[in-house]
């Protein structure tokens, strides 16, 4: 491993250890099923209200750095990833289950890695039990016990943190109530289709003449990068990794009548997302389903280190954005994704009246 990546480990994490308790439940006796996790932003096959008493939920999840191309004009930055993806896959769990975590860091990697997982308790999110260099893998087992949407993300100590962070190591999980989704009047709730949306914040360094820096390998840019992010000021907000990943060809889909359910991550930075020519039927604030939902909502908050997820049954066709209503970091610096919806006009919803310049009189020459 690196040396300089070594002498920037800290907060404890390499003297951490396990204590031995006693498992409220007898894990050994329970159902054990693998999950083949998948990249946004498609969730992994799920029941979305559990079938029978907790189980074990077995994942595999690889850390990989990788170059990758972030802009239509070919900019490129080395992200930090898990399973390859920025952000990295969702996990789908119910309240109760174990998820058991086998991480991987392949002996090609040049830097140390774990997880923090924001729904586990205790250990730092288990960032203290996950710690591995390149070459070695870990195991570790912890309890659902919140329902919800949570943010994972790598946290190896120290400015280490931030800078894998901001490099797009993170991802959430989603721990469904054991009964479903519930609306604000305590009725079951189902979707037809869920995407995931994971926004990131980039700081890509420039040189002399104002174009952005490249870099051998990831350690190699980490004090560039971290310099431009101290000025909080990012250089791109994307949705899945790159401007544009999820337009075109990768646009969502939906039908006319479909309720779609839209996860919404962010592990560093705040964001206020928005569906334009659509709303939030109900809104989890915060990403937490143990809460009513609000309804027929606008736009909605997602904190730094948060999640936010809207409900929305499409009535229209056409093409709907759905971005990040600070319009500039949308407009400019590629905070947004399309959703193409197929089905059936309904005029009593909206009519148009009179095309542009239709019946006017032409302009006179002179």
């Amino acid at each position: 491993m690196n040396k300089a990546v070594q002498g920037v480990i800290g907060l404890g994490l390499l003297c951490m250890s396990a204590v031995p308790v006693m498992a409220a439940t007898d894990i050994s006796k329970l159902p054990v099923v693998t999950q083949e996790l998948v990249a946004p932003p498609f969730l992994p096959k799920h029941d979305q209200i559990a079938k029978g008493g907790p189980k074990v939920v077995k994942i595999r999840m690889v850390t990989e750095e990788k170059l990758v191309q972030i802009a239509p004009d070919g900019t490129k930055m080395w992200a930090m990833t898990f399973n390859g993806t920025v952000p990295g896959p969702m996990i789908v769990v119910h309240e109760g289950d174990y998820v058991e975590l086998t991480l991987v860091n392949p002996k090609t990697s040049t830097m140390s890695h774990n997880v923090d997982f924001h729904a586990s308790t205790g250990a730092l999110g288990s960032a203290g039990l996950t710690l591995v260099a390149p070459g070695e893998d870990v195991v570790v087992r912890w309890k659902a016990i919140k329902a919800g949407v949570f943010v994972y993300h790598c946290a190896p100590g120290g400015t280490m943190i931030p800078f894998h962070v901001i490099s797009g190591m993170n991802g959430a999980v989603m721990v469904l109530p054991r009964d479903g989704l519930k609306d604000n009047k305590g009725k079951s709730v189902r979707y037809d289709r869920a995407y995931y949306i994971g926004e990131q914040d980039l700081y890509l360094p420039k040189d002399k003449d104002g174009k952005y820096k490249s870099y051998s390998q990831p350690a190699e840019g980490m004090a560039d990068m971290l310099e431009v992010g101290k000025g909080l000021i990012p250089t791109h907000v994307v949705f899945n990794g790159a401007v544009g990943a999820l337009t075109g060809d990768n646009a969502l889909k939906a039908k006319v009548g479909e309720k779609v359910l839209f996860i919404h991550s962010q592990a560093n930075r705040d964001s206020r997302p928005h569906l334009i020519g659509g709303h939030g039927d109900l809104v989890w604030q915060g990403g937490k389903f143990s809460d009513p939902p609000l309804t027929n909502q606008e736009t909605w908050f997602v904190p730094g280190g948060g999640s936010g997820v809207a409900l929305y049954e499409f009535r229209q066709p056409g093409l709907y954005v759905y971005l990040s209503h600070n319009l500039l970091e949308a407009v400019l610096l590629g905070a947004a994704a399309h959703m193409n919806v197929e089905g059936k006009w309904n005029n009593d919803l909206m009519e148009q009246l009179k095309k542009p310049n239709e019946n006017s009189t032409p302009a006179m020459d002179h």
